[in-house]
């Protein structure tokens, strides 16, 4: 049994906040340079051209890469072979993120209230939790902080079975036509097909932590990723919807088992500013 003081995680949430607001990961890079390769339109290249400078100004100057640094959610795995010692866990990923956005210059956003009174809590927390028990005696965390321009966008549908492939894509099609420029393109497209309702929506948005150019594991479903994405880059919203060929930047599917009646699809759009880093301890 390895022992783990939770002070630990905290000053490693910090540094996540921070990080992942100022760097855009290399993945997301490479895609954006390859999508100006593509692009056609001269508005959609100058577009992307300027995307590009902006993370590396954030990059070289140590500030944030959008004005919007996202609710702060943290995927963690918990080594079941660790005993955590010096407080509460949740307390101190709390901290963590308290501290990273107050040190780090990061816009809180997190009001207490989501439909009455509405008042900024002033330190961008709580922090969005999933926690997951896995082997081991190591704890790896992910910091994915989430916008509110590409969650607005993001939908659930309880389609039924015999709505099939054609059902599914019908509604990502559907639910990006709508989103326009709303989620800032180009986008990428995480989607959950199965489980139950919560199911679905966290599986998408797990999704999105997937390395761009990486498709899923089932041969059959890496190709329904591919079909999407030139589908969605045909509707020809383009660079913050200026119109171009670069819409989206990938589509990211993942599935879990689901009852026999049901077939729950969840789409978490994700914009051009894809944030995420992890650390293990």
């Amino acid at each position: 049994m390895r022992e783990v003081n939770v002070s630990e995680i905290t000053d490693v949430v910090e540094k996540l906040c921070i990080d992942s607001n100022y760097y855009l990961p290399e993945d997301v890079k490479n895609a954006l340079e390859k999508a100006l390769e593509g692009e056609e339109s001269p508005l959609g290249k100058e577009i992307l051209q300027d995307i590009l400078k902006n993370q590396e100004i954030a990059r070289t100057k140590n500030v944030p890469i959008c004005q919007d640094t996202g609710l702060a959610v943290l995927f963690l795995e918990l080594g079941q072979d660790v005993r955590l010692i010096g407080g509460d866990l949740n307390e101190a990923i709390n901290e963590g993120v308290r501290r990273g956005y107050e040190k780090g210059y990061l816009r809180k956003s997190t009001v207490d209230d989501p439909f009455m009174d509405r008042k900024n809590l002033g330190d961008n927390t709580p922090a969005i939790i999933h926690t997951k028990i896995v082997p081991g005696e190591k704890v790896k965390m992910i910091l994915a902080p989430k916008g509110g321009g590409s969650e607005n966008m993001s939908a659930l549908a309880m389609l039924k079975p015999s709505d099939g492939v054609e059902g599914i894509r019908k509604f990502v099609l559907d639910t990006v036509e709508k989103a326009g420029s709303n989620p800032c393109p180009p986008i990428i497209i995480g989607i959950g097909i199965g489980g139950t309702i919560e199911k679905t929506t966290l599986i998408a948005k797990q999704s999105l932590l997937r390395n761009l150019g990486e498709y899923n594991a089932n041969p059959r479903i890496a190709e329904l990723e591919k079909e999407l994405l030139q589908q969605v880059n045909n509707l020809g919203i383009g660079p913050q919807g200026f119109g171009g060929r670069t819409t989206a930047l990938a589509v990211h599917i993942e599935t879990f088992p689901a009852h026999i009646a049901s077939m729950p699809v969840a789409i978490n759009i994700q914009c051009h500013a894809a944030r995420h880093l992890e650390a293990t301890i």
